[in-house]
């Protein structure tokens, strides 16, 4: 029996912290993370054709990713990011335009796992260029068999209620936080409780599943006839770095 064929499909970028570097990406960590639980995660993105693109390229091989469907960009530089954490321990990003994986672009790799994949994970902020917007809808159109997984993921003002809603109908499952869910609520008029919003969103889009992440408050997941509302465990040394596995 093969592995699950997970995809990430998105953004691959640095996070410049004040510690260092530290490769991430939502859809990148998704699929080093499916790596790790034993299924096949494949990264779908682009790096620029300079020194941090071949770090990142090398990085991923070592950590024992597929880099096949990982274009390298000859016009625009490796994405970045500037991580900057407050007192209180809340981070907020500051995002350069113009990099890499705003000129995804359909390629025979790509389109190739897209008809094969079981899974595959999106976001938001990847969508910010028409460019790569085009992309990612072209291979969610080609996915066809896949569990589609919209990990809204929202940055700064890289998004429109039209993105949105335009990548919750593509969606099976929708991952998104508190504070994201607030957002959301405001944009489309939900109701103010947590459950209420998130039905109303299943509702709408025919989501399969909805999960909401609380932080260090957990979690609730809800299915179309049951749910699962579990408390917060804590943190730990290797939980501050959960979401930063790639």
């Amino acid at each position: 029996m093969r592995p699950v064929l997970a995809v990430g499909l998105g953004e691959i970028l640095w996070d410049v912290l004040p510690s260092g570097r530290m490769l991430g990406g939502a859809p990148a960590n998704f699929a080093y993370h499916v790596n790790a639980l034993g299924g096949a995660g494949v990264p779908v993105s682009r790096v620029g054709d300079d020194d941090l693109g071949r770090e990142a390229l090398s990085l991923l091989v070592r950590k024992g990713l597929n880099i096949d469907a990982v274009s390298v960009d000859p016009d625009h530089a490796t994405g970045t990011v500037d991580a900057r954490v407050d007192e209180s321990g809340v981070a907020t990003y500051v995002f350069p335009d113009d990099v890499a994986w705003d000129f995804l672009v359909p390629d025979e790799i790509g389109l190739a796992l897209a008809a094969r994949a079981d899974a595959v994970c999106f976001g938001t902020l990847a969508q910010r260029s028409p460019v790569s917007r085009e992309t990612i809808r072209h291979f969610l159109a080609r996915a066809q068999h896949a569990l589609k997984v919209y990990d809204i993921n929202l940055r700064q003002d890289f998004y429109t209620p039209e993105i949105i809603a335009g990548s919750l109908d593509l969606a099976d499952v929708l991952k998104i936080n508190d504070d994201e869910l607030r957002t959301v609520s405001s944009l489309f008029g939900l109701p103010s409780d947590e459950r209420g919003a998130l039905r109303a969103l299943m509702e709408r889009h025919s989501l399969r599943l909805a999960v909401l992440t609380r932080g260090g408050a957990g979690s609730l997941i809800l299915s179309p006839d049951g749910e699962s509302d579990l408390p917060g465990l804590g943190t730990s040394s290797l939980g501050a770095h959960a979401e930063r596995g790639a």
